[in-house]
């Protein structure tokens, strides 16, 4: 494949609903051997996209290219889904569980190589059903990549995993990144999609509203630091100060590029520091900023 042509290619999706447009022109294309986060709130349509990229959802309009064709049965056979739900076979190890996946593909890994992986190899005679949170997550990653897969989908991998196994979990997927594998992550955690994702896009109401490399992202849209302040002992009168004003649940942020001016201001106005916290942009201060705040349903 010429290195022009990418992995994955979305060429003006729609899909419409009886109520809904959940997807209103999408476009992007996914390089190949990279690692491509679609973000947005419920409601945004990333997940319809997805399932579109997927095969499994017919779009109503647009087309998904696949190494410059159209998604057909080399996608299939080039392809591994990580699902948000999947129902294994009961009364099954995790070794036979993986030999099943292992046997529906022509070509693929060896199912002890997919064991090491996905660091599974003390859990291959464990019945499918016992393994914890992060283990079954790990399994599933392991079923993925069964086919030894070119492209790899992972549906909010580790929603539900406590933060050891989400860690562990993250090391998992550096380790395929690794080696070559072109990754689309979707996921709610943004501490995950900036330390995993190469390319972001953000989704809402059924559009791209920005796209790019997360650093390069957050210096567009962000100036170099973000104060933070309780809210409780932030003065209403401070408000009418010239700052750029950012409010959370529990705290008022300021987002400044001149640190020294902001916090000589902040000491004039007799405003308490000391509980001032400051720290750099991340990713949800981005998402946050072109999503909003309120509750999607």
């Amino acid at each position: 494949m010429p290195e022009s042509v990418p992995t994955l290619e979305v060429h003006n999706l729609v899909k419409q609903y009886p109520s809904v447009t959940a997807v209103n022109g999408v476009s992007f294309a996914v390089p190949e051997g990279i690692c491509f986060g679609l973000l947005g709130p419920n409601g945004a349509g990333k997940t319809s996209t997805i399932e579109i990229m997927e095969g499994i959802l017919p779009p109503t309009s647009g087309q998904v290219r696949y190494r410059g064709e159209p998604v057909g049965a080399r996608f299939r056979e080039e392809a591994g889904i990580l699902f948000q739900k999947t129902a294994l076979q009961d009364f099954l190890t995790v070794r036979q569980s993986v030999a099943l996946f292992r046997g529906l593909y022509q070509h693929g890994l060896d199912v002890d190589e997919v064991l090491e992986l996905c660091a599974l190899e003390k859990l291959a005679g464990r019945d499918n059903r016992k393994l914890s949170g992060g283990q079954q997550q790990r399994l599933l990653l392991a079923i993925a990549l069964v086919n030894d897969p070119k492209v790899l989908f992972l549906d909010e991998p580790t929603t539900g995993l406590d933060p050891q196994a989400r860690r562990n979990f993250w090391a998992l997927v550096e380790s395929i990144k690794a080696r070559r594998k072109t990754i689309i992550l979707t996921t709610h955690y943004m501490e995950e999609a900036q330390l995993l994702c190469d390319e972001i896009a953000i989704m809402d109401r059924g559009r791209i509203i920005a796209q790019g490399a997360p650093q390069r992202l957050l210096s567009e849209h962000f100036a170099e630091v973000l104060l933070e302040l309780p809210r409780h002992e932030f003065p209403e009168g401070a408000r009418s100060l010239p700052l750029k004003l950012i409010d959370a649940s529990d705290r008022v942020e300021i987002s400044t590029h001149d640190l020294d001016g902001t916090l000589r201001t902040l000491m004039e106005a007799q405003v308490p520091l000391r509980n001032l916290r400051i720290r750099p942009a991340n990713l949800e201060d981005l998402f946050l900023d072109l999503t909003g705040k309120e509750l999607r349903a």
